[in-house]
């Protein structure tokens, strides 16, 4: 063989797709990025979030290594949500999950009408228009739904149990919340039934809170009923040290509060609820769609009492409140 048609024979070697693994070999596929947002900041939703980390490991996804989340936070500062969402479109995420963020989920549904969105809500999506049905969400969004307003009776006839002589009941709500007057209303109705005043404080910034209460104890509030709107979660040092310093009873829609010096808690397990909403964020990425996946609503609820807060009020718990508890703080 001349060299020539060695150096031939070499020159097409070094083409052939056994040779060249670089150009041969099939590109990784790109790594999914989740858009995570949220009316509030991270600091008072840190057990929510690794909750739901928790359920995205369950799914087979860990950020970092096959999964990447992008964070957006609004601080409190709903006007934000807007943009913050349309960041997430544009950069694009695969998908948008929002937890205890009814405004977030909201903004997220107006910025996209493809991406998929998971939600943690605490309304019903169908009357949000968030869905079409919970059985049959159509389009592009689906979630947990805990509908803590339909749990707004039961909160009401367990702190009249715990604090029977309350004639007049206070309420905060947060009007910037798109459930608040839907939430008000079934207060009020509840209140009717048992036989008590309802005083309504709208509290829209954390600012607003010591005027709230002092209003309130003006009107002479004898128990405090604090509406399930995501707000309040993050300001709930301040909101229990005031029910604390006015010496309220007060129920509240979470754990979160009665950990932090609250009286009383009804509502859904939010860690079981966070998990559930990375496990099925975790399916979307695996190709399930949005539309194929039913509402699903959160069925494990929990009632906790501060016997601690609960000596501080001078209150003494009933006995057949205290075997209805999940848990009782001491």
């Amino acid at each position: 063989m001349k060299r020539r048609e060695f150096l031939t024979l070499l020159g097409g070697a070094g083409a052939s797709p056994l040779l060249a693994p670089s150009a041969s070999r099939a590109q990784p596929a790109a790594m999914p990025v989740i858009g995570f947002l949220h009316s509030a900041s991270l600091e008072p939703n840190a057990k929510r979030l690794a909750a739901f980390r928790k359920g995205l490991r369950d799914a087979g996804f860990i950020e970092g290594q096959n999964v990447a989340i992008e964070y957006r936070w609004a601080e409190g500062q709903n006007a934000r949500l807007p943009e913050l969402a349309a960041e997430l479109v544009r950069k694009p995420v695969s998908i948008i999950a929002t937890l205890s963020s009814t405004p977030a989920t909201l903004a997220a549904k107006a910025a996209t009408p493809t991406i998929p969105i998971f939600f943690l809500i605490a309304e019903d999506p169908v009357e949000l228009g968030l869905v079409a049905s919970l059985n049959r969400p159509g389009g592009n969004v689906t979630g947990v739904a805990f509908l803590l307003s339909k749990l707004v009776a039961k909160r009401l006839e367990l702190l009249s149990a715990l604090v029977p002589g309350a004639a007049a009941i206070g309420m905060l709500v947060d009007p910037n919340n798109p459930n608040a007057e839907a939430d008000t209303k079934d207060a009020q109705a509840a209140v009717d039934t048992i036989g008590r005043k309802l005083l309504v404080a709208k509290v829209g910034a954390k600012s607003e809170l010591d005027a709230a209460f002092a209003a309130l104890v003006r009107q002479r509030a004898s128990a405090l009923f604090v509406a399930p709107h995501v707000n309040f979660v993050s300001w709930r040092d301040q909101t229990t040290a005031l029910a604390a310093r006015h010496a309220i009873p007060a129920s509240y829609s979470s754990r979160d509060f009665v950990a932090a010096g609250g009286l009383m808690s009804y509502g859904s397990n939010e860690r079981d609820s966070n998990r559930q909403v990375g496990v099925y964020t975790g399916r979307i990425l695996k190709g399930v769609k949005p539309a194929d996946l039913p509402v699903m609503q959160s069925v494990k609820f929990e009632f906790v009492i501060n016997l601690k807060t609960a000596k501080a009020l001078g209150l003494e718990i009933p006995d057949k409140l205290l075997a209805l508890a999940d848990e009782v703080i001491e």
